[in-house]
């Protein structure tokens, strides 16, 4: 296991039926953007994914949010993506502020797929955290900087930290909390061909001939030079091979990894609300409080 792997402790276990049903939904369930009885209505959706934001991006002692412009050039809202490639895919950038009372937000709106498949995805995250590189001291009073991302957003946050570590601006970030994220959507990986006749890959990056790309397949890229990393994963979820390939691969680059595998847990389990969610948000919480600190130090 990768240094830093532990399993969570100290919170209620939801039954393993569950769980197991939720994987299965997941593999082989409806096409995207289907719930069990039809359609999820874009409001609902909506409200979902914008309470999953607030209840994962909280920070102790008290979490402060706001809402920020968009890049310039760029006529999207900053609110949470309605991704139709998932029910709740996003990345976001988080910002603590000196006075302690806890963390800003910025939520990236990045285009989605299948309109606008890779690299537009990508790019708009870039964009996104160079921006902030620009002006959070500015317009947070602070430069100290994490990045996270919850399934896709996941990956689309370590596929930004890969692109800013080339530019040389890496080392603003204090460190990065993913959250089940896809290492290897070119399916030629053990942990991949689990997943490789999803129809989000296609509609992504079904039209580029070599997926192995790191800006696609972040499992292949050089991790050298990132900031720390927290993963966040249940033992239920299909992406957990993929998730622990990515952290042996961050780790044997001599990088900092904290695996976290959730018992019992499906994907997406932390947007639930069940003991283990609770527990591994609290995780995430803290990791981040500490990331801050040592920042600051």
């Amino acid at each position: 296991m990768p240094s830093g792997t532990r399993p969570a402790r100290g919170c209620r276990r939801p039954g393993a039926a569950g769980g197991v049903r939720a994987v299965r939904a997941l593999r082989h369930g409806a096409p995207p953007g289907l719930g069990r009885h039809g359609p999820d209505p874009p409001e609902r959706r909506g409200r979902r994914q914008q309470r999953d934001a607030r209840r994962s991006c909280r920070s102790s002692p008290a979490p402060s949010s706001r809402s920020t412009p968009c890049p310039a050039g760029s006529s999207r809202s900053p609110a949470t993506s309605r991704s139709r490639l998932h029910p709740a895919v996003w990345p976001y950038l988080a910002v603590t502020r000196d006075d302690g009372i806890g963390i800003v937000v910025v939520s990236v709106d990045y285009r989605l797929a299948p309109e606008h498949p890779w690299p537009a995805a990508p790019d708009d995250c870039e964009t996104a955290a160079l921006w902030l590189l620009e002006q959070a001291e500015a317009r947070f009073g602070t430069t100290r900087l994490a990045i996270g991302g919850f399934s896709a957003g996941a990956t689309l946050a370590m596929t930004a930290l890969l692109r800013l570590r080339d530019r040389g601006v890496v080392g603003s970030f204090a460190g990065a909390a993913l959250q089940f994220g896809t290492y290897d959507p070119s399916g030629l990986t053990p942990a991949g061909r689990l997943i490789a006749d999803e129809y989000f890959i296609q509609a992504y990056a079904g039209h580029v001939t070599d997926r192995t790309a790191p800006d696609i397949s972040p499992v292949y890229g050089d991790p050298r030079g990132l900031p720390p990393v927290l993963m966040v994963i249940g033992s239920s979820d299909v992406l957990l091979e993929d998730n622990m390939a990515m952290a042996a691969r961050v780790s044997a680059a001599g990088g900092e990894v904290d695996l976290r595998i959730y018992p019992e847990s499906p994907h997406g389990f932390t947007s639930r609300s069940t003991g283990m969610a609770k527990a591994a948000l609290h995780d995430i919480e803290c990791w981040l409080a500490g990331r801050f600190s040592a920042a600051s130090s």
